[in-house]
């Protein structure tokens, strides 16, 4: 079993890695890899160099935390609930934050003031927990797993009519900062929106880690967890917590990304053949990453200089895992 884990994290790792160069190195202008290459490691005056540290290198950065927070989010939300299918997306909460973000931006716009990245991280957290609490308001309510699924889309369905209603009587200029955003996308992150990123889902993943053995323990159930000593209210408090800000982070800088958060769990633990957290919260966060990293090379290149949202390139290959997970728990 051991060999499998390091083979698991051996492929995972390469994966990121080459899909990180390959987003650094690929794009609409006419730089070799071997270009591209030198100015990560010996940087000139060329103006490649903007091309590569200002454009290609931090959205090749977003890609990998925001995917990896984005899957760490939806394997605490399945460990919540107990459920393979839930994911920040799915349960509405990436729309709530959403809905808070673009009334924040549309707001701050109309008044003539720029939101730095920490508001937008919490302007994001705020709808997050928003839609966290109707959705666990519901689970109190709901006993059917299935039924609670379903509220949580239409929680996300409400919010993003709201959100597009705002959007709609928002002025021009407001609209053009907007679509971008709220269609998904890694574009348009610089250095300082990467730093602050990393503060947030480095920090957030670590706690997530630190968890591990509790959340092993709530797997068999609250009473054999609570016998062993597991506070678990606060567990539980502290797993929504950690879940709603890894992915308000992902809503306030790259917008909703659907289905990663549910998608990339399974095919990690599938992979390793484990639901172990200590394993399975590492191997997601890599496996996110390059599974963003992918879907966003794929997003500007496949119909380049035309480029789509990331989120429409996830939801194909996100989608059908879901539908296959669906089908599996049934059986």
């Amino acid at each position: 079993m051991k060999a499998r884990y390091i083979l698991g994290f051996l492929l995972l790792i390469s994966a990121a890695a080459v899909l990180f160069f390959l987003s650094v190195t690929i794009g609409s202008s006419d730089i070799s890899p071997s270009e591209a290459l030198g100015e990560l490691f010996f940087p000139t005056m060329h103006p490649r160099n903007t091309i590569i540290h200002q454009i290609r290198l931090p959205r090749a950065a977003a890609a990998l935390l925001l995917g990896g927070a984005l899957s760490v989010s939806g394997f605490l939300l399945q460990s919540f609930f107990n459920n393979p299918i839930a994911g920040p997306f799915v349960l509405g909460v990436s729309s709530g934050a959403k809905l808070t973000v673009a009334l924040t931006m549309i707001f701050s716009l109309q008044r003539g003031f720029l939101l730095s990245s920490g508001m937008l991280v919490a302007a994001a957290f705020v709808g997050s927990i928003a839609s966290m609490g109707a959705v666990l308001l519901l689970s109190g309510r709901v006993k059917n797993m299935a039924q609670l699924i379903i509220a949580g889309v239409m929680i996300g369905y409400i919010c993003s009519a709201v959100t597009e209603l705002a959007v709609t009587f928002a002025s021009d200029a407001d609209i053009v900062n907007l679509h971008n955003w709220s269609q998904g996308s890694f574009s348009g992150t610089d250095g300082d929106d990467v730093i602050v990123m990393s503060a947030v889902v480095l920090v957030g993943t670590a706690a997530a880690f630190l968890l591990s053995k509790p959340m092993d323990a709530y797997r068999l159930g609250e009473g054999y967890a609570a016998n062993l000593g597991v506070n678990i209210r606060a567990f539980r408090a502290a797993l929504i917590l950690l879940s709603s800000v890894l992915s308000a982070c992902v809503t306030a800088f790259a917008g909703p990304v659907s289905f990663v958060g549910v998608a990339v769990p399974h095919l990690v633990k599938s992979l390793f053949g484990t639901a172990k957290p200590i394993i399975i919260i590492p191997a997601a966060f890599i496996g996110g990453g390059a599974f963003c990293l992918g879907c966003d090379i794929i997003a500007r290149t496949l119909f380049a200089p035309t480029e789509l949202s990331v989120s429409t390139v996830t939801a194909v290959f996100g989608a059908p895992i879901v539908i296959f997970i669906m089908l599996k728990h049934k059986k």
